[in-house]
């Protein structure tokens, strides 16, 4: 008997504390207005939140740029707000470290990834020098991730297909992940960081133990054109959304050590924009929303059949670019919140935040909906994940602990120019040009340099003659007695 079922898109009630759990849209006071959002086509969400500040791409002349605009700074952005804007080609993806509230990875078409220190109270001017700067890909870079439960081991991966693990204590890429075939789609963690899944442009979904690199299950998704992945928590499952053969929206559920075939398959509607999931671990919560459409459809998750259970769905004109997501110390704990999205609506240059609330009478803390949660405190150094050791998150109370600020302090390395080796290649031994807007740039360059030097040795030449032509009139004119 087939192991993959069908499930139907209606609604299916049940008991549960979540049934009731609405979206609250913010006053238009507490939401940022004026910001020129970035038209790149690009399917992530241009958008990274913590409990301090909101990072946006931004449209830009001549590189890419950001902003980094305090959570409380709400209400219209002025045109010349400062900007992070020293990448030189579009920026692509953008992740806060999740244990430094004012340390942001950047990474973008000119090959690079970037480190950033945002300095207390936000940018009072442009600022284009980082804290580091990391290069070892050979083409664009498209997604970072910081690594859940170490401090200072991010991970991103490039159009070359393939995924490098850097150490920024040293500042250097130490693994690289080489075994997709295409452009890499997505990037998940399970609670430990000690797996990885992929999506891929070659159809494949992808578990990966990565201080290894070693491919542990892989699925060929025929029928199942998987986009995006995310690891439900310590479920041993993984959630896809993609595209199915008749071209509709639609998810799926896997076991994590068995990806011969989905658990469940749902379609979700004939839409044609990406479907992008949250998963919320503490609520078992999972958050589907569609880049285009302005819909947030909403599940709970268990690990018995049906597995997925349809909650309710928040509705909304506005379409979509992109949402990004307040980590849980950073919740109203006051309000019931158990979710906050900060919605990007490019038409009208606005970032709107959605809270889910659990609708509750009582003001007190609600601790059935507010388990401990990871916090703010890594749980391995750099060179202790590396060797080795796995280890759940450090985890926090939002009762007590939810506005403490992290005692971290992101400390850059001492760089000298020397060679980047990784897995017996030098990453850095011929480092092509950045982008193609880079390329043409260098060509005209280059051609205006030899138009410059081409005239040079026409005056030379011209000056020449002219002194040929003088010696010669000094040669033939009669000797003076």
């Amino acid at each position: 008997m087939a192991r993959c079922a069908q499930m139907s898109w209606r609604p299916q009630y049940r008991s549960s504390k979540f049934r009731n759990v609405y979206g609250k849209v913010a006053n238009r006071e507490h939401c940022f207005d004026g910001i020129p959002i970035t038209k790149n086509v690009h399917d992530n969400h241009f958008c990274a939140v913590n409990a301090r500040f909101l990072a946006i791409v931004t449209e830009s002349a001549g590189g890419g740029s950001f902003l980094v605009i305090p959570l409380e700074q709400t209400g219209r952005i002025e045109p010349n707000y400062p900007k992070v804007c020293g990448h030189q080609g579009n920026v692509l993806d953008i992740k806060w470290n999740p244990f430094i509230d004012n340390i942001i990875a950047s990474c973008s078409e000119d090959t690079s990834v970037r480190i950033w220190e945002v300095p207390e109270g936000g940018l009072k001017r442009n600022m284009t020098e980082a804290l580091l700067e990391l290069h070892g890909h050979s083409r664009r870079v498209g997604l970072v991730e910081w690594h859940p439960t170490a401090n200072n081991v991010l991970f991103s991966a490039g159009y070359d297909y393939k995924v490098l693990i850097w150490n920024l204590d040293v500042g250097e890429p130490v693994k690289m992940i080489d075994c997709h075939s295409d452009v890499i789609l997505c990037m998940s963690f399970n609670t430990d960081g000690s797996l990885l899944t992929t999506t891929c442009k070659d159809k494949k979904l992808r578990v990966i133990e990565p201080r290894s690199g070693r491919v542990l299950q892989e699925a060929n998704c025929k029928n199942h054109r998987v986009n995006r992945v995310v690891f439900l928590g310590n479920m041993k499952r993984l959630l896809t959304t993609g595209v199915s053969r008749w071209n509709t929206r639609q998810i799926a559920l896997w076991d994590q050590e068995d990806l011969s075939m989905p658990l469940i398959e749902e379609e979700i509607d004939g839409l044609s924009g990406l479907l992008f999931p949250f998963y919320d671990a503490d609520t078992h919560m999972l958050y589907l929303a569609g880049k285009g459409d302005g819909n947030i459809r909403y599940y709970e998750i268990s690990t018995e059949k049906p597995y997925l259970s349809y909650l309710m769905e928040f509705r909304s004109p506005a379409p979509q670019k992109g949402l990004g997501v307040m980590p849980k110390h950073g919740l109203d704990v006051t309000a019931c919140e158990v979710f906050r999205f900060y919605k990007l609506v490019t038409l009208k240059g606005l970032i709107e935040p959605i809270s889910m609330i659990v609708p509750r009478r009582s003001d007190s803390y609600q601790e059935d909906i507010y388990p401990m949660t990871p916090g703010t405190e890594p749980a391995l150094t750099p060179d202790e994940w590396l060797g080795g050791i796995n280890r759940d998150p450090v985890l926090m109370s939002l009762k007590e602990g939810y506005k403490k600020s992290s005692r971290m302090v992101f400390k850059a390395p001492i760089k000298e120019k020397k060679s980047v080796v990784v897995n017996g290649i030098d990453l850095l031994e011929n480092v092509p040009p950045r982008t193609e807007n880079e390329l043409l740039r260098m060509f005209f360059r280059q051609q205006d340099e030899i138009r410059r030097l081409k005239e040079e040795l026409a005056q030379k030449d011209i000056h020449i003659r002219q002194l040929q032509l003088e010696l010669k009139n000094l040669r033939n004119s009669p000797k003076n007695c």
